[in-house]
């Protein structure tokens, strides 16, 4: 009895002594998430806001990305920023921003971008001459149209198309082992219907401002194409969800009597529905 207690024993130690010798297990290193863009990507107007994020940049703590990493177990390292345009990608868009390409590398996994409306100031420029042109067009069914043409659409044809592009080939180019995910922006405002009082244009220039949007979502699509990176659609999945809708419904904030302090940008509903839809494509076999 004596003799099978000290082999016993004598296994017990030899077991502790190979698990002791043997190098412990690496735990898996998580999936790093790198989000990029401008001020949809950021989710400025939702809140709470992002910790330790420049103030500026109005970065939300639940903006779809934040969102995404926390349902994966993403490592996420977020650097979009309310008002960024393809070049701030190289260059700090103002003191206590760094350059956003900064944040990637080769250990890069995932990246997620929203970027091309602030180009040219795409956005704000047209929407801003429609609701002017809303006030001094003396009647016209669609003044902003009138007045400025295609000069919009021209603008991302010629300019803002090559911009993501470049920024494109050169996010595969510092992130080369990454997944690479850009989004189309949500519909703003309905296809034909009025808009008033919450996005205060013509009649007649809904369209026009539609159709401009939707230039600004082909060539980010075309963009995507050319440059083998991942574009997620949310054309299809937003309609009827925009600023024009009621609370609840829509996913965008309208021009006035918004919900939330950053007007026509999406709310927490949309950060969500955006989320949603990139995580469908991350995850896609």
């Amino acid at each position: 009895m004596r003799s099978r207690t000290k082999q016993f024993g004598l296994g017990v130690v030899a077991v502790v002594i190979t698990a002791l010798a043997s190098p412990p297990t690496a735990a898996a290193s998580p999936i790093e998430h790198v989000n990029l863009g401008d001020s949809f990507s950021a989710g400025n107007g939702v809140l709470p806001l992002a910790p330790g994020t420049p103030l500026r940049c109005l970065q939300s703590e639940q903006n779809f990305a934040h969102i995404v990493a926390q349902q994966q177990g993403y490592s996420l390292t977020d650097v979009s920023c309310g008002g960024a345009a393809t070049e701030d990608f190289y260059t700090p868009q103002f003191d206590g921003t760094r350059a956003q390409f900064d944040a990637l590398s080769p250990s890069t996994d995932v990246v997620t971008v929203m970027i091309g409306g602030n180009d040219n100031s795409v956005f704000s420029g047209a929407i801003a001459a429609c609701v002017r042109a809303s006030v001094t067009g003396a009647g016209a069914v669609d003044p902003c149209q009138q007045q400025n043409g295609s000069s919009f659409d021209d603008k991302i044809i010629d300019s803002t198309l090559p911009s993501v592009r470049q920024a494109l080939r050169d996010i595969h180019t510092h992130a080369p082992d990454a997944k690479v995910v850009i989004i189309g922006y949500p519909w703003l405002i309905p296809a034909a219907t009025t808009c008033e009082p919450q996005v205060p244009v013509a009649l007649g220039d809904v369209p026009y401002l539609r159709n401009l949007q939707n230039t600004l979502n082909e060539a980010v699509r075309q963009a995507a194409t050319e440059t083998d990176t991942t574009f997620v659609d949310m054309s299809a999945v937003s309609e009827g969800h925009d600023a024009c809708q009621p609370v609840g419904v829509r996913w965008v904030e309208p021009l006035l009597f918004a919900d939330q302090f950053v007007p026509l940008h999406p709310n927490a509903l949309g950060e969500a529905a955006i989320a949603a839809e990139v995580t469908e494509a991350l995850t896609a076999r």
